[in-house]
């Protein structure tokens, strides 16, 4: 049963983990360029001197005693978002939606105070939610308005959009949407939603949650297959620009869209997760060898997000 189940998965060219690190990562991931992805407030200062949109920074805290500047920092700034620089998962991230006098409103409707925000914030620079558990920098930015088109399939918090990208050549992507057993978080892993992502016109194929596929948000009800991502060829622009941006040859980019902003980078990822393959019902494996094969000739941006619409359509 073990090697039947082995055939089928190679016969779909799904890429299993240890293949991706070793033929992937290893071979296109340079270690010495691993800090401009795993360390949040690093990409966002290199995004934004390339002039690639990004939540807006408020503050950084590196210290304990810094806490004592957030009032004034924060003053104008009903709502916001704290996290970890070095965080990963979406741990330790902390959604304000709104004040009430001197409190702030959690994105779940709780209420906390100076201290408990505070408090949160210690508890990052300690390095609780830090890769490694090393002493970390809290960061602390604009919340994402996300765009009205996620409103009937997202449960509360803010839906992204992750595109895989080799050699700068967008390969696949989906669209992970916040569930309340994610609680409002849009890691899969957590409990959100992942459906595909038809490269060549950016509407949304299967999607998975948990290990089901399903066609409906399980909060909303509605159906999730079939939607059109707004700015789709915007997005896959963004995404090809990053493997410009930081040199690695493998990475994941992840991106939301703020309903004025429009598009903008979250995070990179230089090791991103294998379970994109189950929300498009298609293996990585092929599309990274095609793109092995022909990366000589993609020299712009243009060129290569034109290989990726002609090549990775859904079938």
């Amino acid at each position: 049963m073990i090697f039947a189940l082995a055939r089928k998965l190679k016969k779909k060219g799904v890429l299993a983990i240890n293949k991706r690190n070793a033929d992937f990562v290893l071979k296109y991931n340079p270690r010495r360029l691993y800090p401009l992805v795993d360390d949040k407030l690093l990409t966002k200062r290199l995004a934004q001197e390339n002039g690639i949109g990004v939540p807006e920074l408020y503050a950084v805290v590196e210290v304990e005693g810094q806490v004592r500047h957030l009032p004034d920092a924060l003053e104008g700034h009903p709502d916001f978002v704290v996290k970890p620089a070095h965080g990963s998962g979406g741990e330790g991230i902390l959604v304000i939606a709104g004040r009430m006098h001197d409190k702030f409103r959690k994105s779940d409707g709780l209420i906390i105070n100076y201290d408990e925000l505070n408090h949160h914030i210690f508890n990052i620079l300690s390095g609780l939610y830090s890769l490694g558990g090393q002493p970390d920098r809290a960061i602390i930015e604009y919340r994402v308005e996300f765009d009205p088109i996620f409103e009937a399939i997202s449960y509360l918090g803010v839906p992204d959009v992750r595109i895989i990208v080799f050699l700068g050549v967008p390969v696949m992507s989906m669209v992970r949407l916040p569930t309340r057993m994610s609680d409002g978080k849009a890691n899969l892993h957590q409990g959100a939603l992942g459906a595909g992502i038809d490269i060549a016109n950016g509407k949304t194929l299967s999607a998975v949650w948990g290990n089901e596929i399903v066609s409906e948000h399980p909060d909303t009800g509605r159906s999730v297959n079939g939607v059109a991502i707004p700015h789709w060829d915007d997005l896959l622009g963004l995404a090809a620009r990053c493997y410009d941006l930081t040199g690695l040859g493998y990475q994941g980019v992840d991106i939301v869209l703020d309903r004025n902003k429009g598009p903008l980078i979250l995070e990179l990822n230089a090791r991103p997760g294998l379970n994109i393959q189950i929300a498009n019902n298609s293996g990585l494996l092929p599309r990274l060898e095609l793109v092995e094969q022909h990366h000589a000739d993609l020299t712009s941006i243009g060129r290569r997000i034109e290989f990726a619409k002609n090549h990775f359509a859904a079938a």
